[in-house]
C-alpha cells in the first residue's frame, strides 16, 4: 500500500495547528488546570477563581512558571493531533473506498471520529499524564518529562485512560447537538422560503453560532469526567511535615475514579463537579477556534511541500536508475 499523501498533509497541518494554538493559550491552560485539581478542606480552599492562579505566579515572581510543562504538552499534542487527522483520514478513505459511497451519513463519521479518538488517547495517555502533573506542580517546583514519568509505575502513566476514552464521546454529543439545532434553523428558513424563491443557505456566523451552542453542551454534560481526570493526574502535594506521608496516603487513595467523586462530593457538593466550566468552555472554544483558524491556513502549503518532496524524491531515483 502507498503512502497516503492526503491523510500525512491533513495531519501535519492540524498537528502544526495545535503545537502553535497550545502555545498560545497555555498560561490560561495553567491557571485552568490548577483551579480544578484543588479541591478545599474544611471548607477553605486556595484558589477562590481562575485570577486567583495568576496573581500567585505574579506576586511570587513566577510568571515563567505558567508555562511549565509547556515542551511536554507541545509535544503531547503535537503527537495527539496527528494521530487523530491521520487516523480519521485514513479511516474515513478507508470506508470511502471499501463501501462504494460517495459520501459519510452523519453516525458513521461519529464513529470513525471516536476511533480515531480512542487510537490517539491510547497513544499519548503518558505525556497527557504527565503535561497535567508537571502543570500542578508548585511553581517553580515542575520536574522534566523523564522524571516525572519515571517517579511511578507504568500504570500510574495511564492514569485516566479510562475517561480519556469515554471523552472519545464530546464530538459525538457536540456533532448531534448541531446537527438538531442546524435542522431546526432549516426548517424555519424554509417555511418562510415558501414566499421567496432564493436558496436558504447558512451564514458563516450561524454556522459559528451553532457550533458554539453545542461545543458548551458537550463540554457541559462531560464536564464533571473531565474534573475527575484532572485530579486523578494532579501532581502529589509536597510538604514536609510530618504528616506528609499520611497526606501522600490520602492523595493515592483518591486516584480512583470512585475516590475523586467522593472527594469532590463530601467537600464541595454537586457544584463542585462543575468547578472551573467557564475557563473550560472559554479555553476549548479559544483552543478550537486558533486550530481550525491555522490548520485551513498552513494545509495548502504543507500539501504543496509534501507534492515538492515527492517529485524530487522521484526524479532523484529516476536519475539513479539512469546512472
Amino acid at each position: 500500500m502507498g503512502v497516503d499523501l492526503e491523510s500525512i498533509s491533513e495531519a501535519s497541518s492540524g498537528a502544526i495547528g495545535s503545537l502553535l494554538s497550545t502555545t498560545i493559550l497555555y498560561p490560561l491552560d495553567t491557571c485552568k488546570t490548577k483551579y480544578q485539581a484543588e479541591v478545599q478542606t474544611h471548607g477553605q480552599r486556595k484558589y477562590r477563581n481562575l485570577s486567583d492562579v495568576l496573581w500567585e505566579a505574579v506576586s511570587t515572581g513566577q510568571v515563567l512558571s505558567l508555562y511549565q510543562g509547556l515542551g511536554t504538552k507541545n509535544l503531547q499534542s503535537f503527537i495527539a493531533q496527528f494521530v487523530y487527522f491521520y487516523g480519521y483520514s485514513y479511516f474515513k478513505r478507508l470506508y470511502l473506498e471499501n463501501s462504494g459511497s460517495k459520501s459519510i451519513g452523519t453516525k458513521v463519521n461519529l464513529i470513525l471520529a471516536a476511533g480515531a479518538g480512542a487510537c490517539t488517547a491510547i497513544v499519548t495517555q503518558p505525556l497527557d499524564t504527565a503535561s497535567s502533573r508537571m502543570q500542578t506542580s508548585a511553581f517553580g517546583k515542575s520536574k522534566g518529562l523523564w522524571k516525572t514519568l519515571t517517579e511511578g509505575t507504568l500504570s500510574d502513566a495511564f492514569d485516566g485512560l479510562g475517561i480519556s476514552l469515554l471523552l472519545t464521546s464530546n464530538p459525538a454529543i457536540q456533532y448531534t447537538v448541531f446537527d438538531q439545532l442546524k435542522q431546526r434553523l432549516l426548517k424555519q428558513k424554509l417555511k418562510k422560503a415558501d414566499h421567496d424563491s432564493s436558496p436558504v443557505v447558512q451564514s458563516a456566523f450561524t454556522a459559528f453560532f451553532l457550533g458554539a451552542i453545542s461545543k458548551s453542551i458537550a463540554t457541559f454534560l462531560t464536564y464533571p469526567a473531565i474534573r475527575c481526570k484532572v485530579m486523578i493526574q494532579a501532581a502529589d502535594p509536597e510538604d514536609d511535615d510530618d504528616d506528609d506521608k499520611t497526606k501522600r496516603a490520602q492523595s493515592k487513595s483518591r486516584k480512583t475514579v470512585s475516590g475523586v467523586v467522593s472527594a469532590i462530593w463530601r467537600r464541595e457538593g454537586i457544584l463542585g463537579f462543575f468547578k472551573g466550566l467557564d475557563a473550560q468552555i472559554t479555553k476549548t472554544m479559544l483552543s478550537s477556534a486558533l486550530l481550525l483558524m491555522i490548520k485551513e491556513k498552513i494545509t495548502a502549503i504543507t500539501w504543496v511541500l509534501i507534492l515538492a518532496i515527492r517529485r524530487s524524491l522521484l526524479l532523484r531515483n529516476g536519475r539513479l536508475k539512469n546512472v
